[in-house]
């Protein structure tokens, strides 16, 4: 019992991150407006692009998890945004606040005593919640680093 209850809070830390990285939190803070759809020449994407591809990435996968009825969208257009800058002023916000809900949603799927994170997901091909987690640790921290890459070249990064 006491292995299973550190093994999701340190699923829990992985998730939210912080320990040998930049947190989501730290890398959109006060990100400037006026950058949000640069794009370096050197690449592939944009500020709104890797903030936009990381919510939809982590509400799918929670999706996934928890919707018996939940229908596989279309890579990669479906993942991410069509636009380099965000439509509106207020879609970064939307963006990093539906980002901030699912990852608590999947902060209290990893806390829920009642899911067996090895049990495997009954409309999967094989798939637990625990490989999920991991699973969207792992890319958010990819692109966590993107993203502070990107604030970096666009001279809006302190290492605080």
């Amino acid at each position: 019992m006491e292995n299973n209850k550190a093994l999701h809070e340190h699923l829990e830390k992985l998730l939210v991150g912080g320990d040998a990285h930049a947190t989501f939190a730290q890398a959109v803070a006060d990100f400037p407006a006026e950058l949000r759809g640069k794009t370096p020449k050197w690449a592939e994407h944009s500020p709104w692009q890797l903030l936009e591809h990381l919510r939809i990435a982590q509400w799918d996968i929670l999706e996934f998890s928890t919707n018996p009825k939940y229908k596989e969208r279309k890579w990669p257009q479906e993942y991410w945004p069509e636009t380099a800058a965000p439509p509106d002023a207020k879609a970064w916000n939307r963006s990093v606040h539906g980002f901030c809900e699912d990852q608590k949603a999947l902060c209290a799927l990893i806390k829920d005593e009642k899911i067996d994170l090895f049990a495997k997901i009954p409309h999967g091909n094989g798939q637990t919640i625990l490989r999920e987690i991991l699973v969207v640790a792992d890319h958010n921290a990819y692109h966590i680093g993107q993203l502070v890459l990107l604030r970096r070249e666009l001279g809006a990064w302190s290492a605080k």
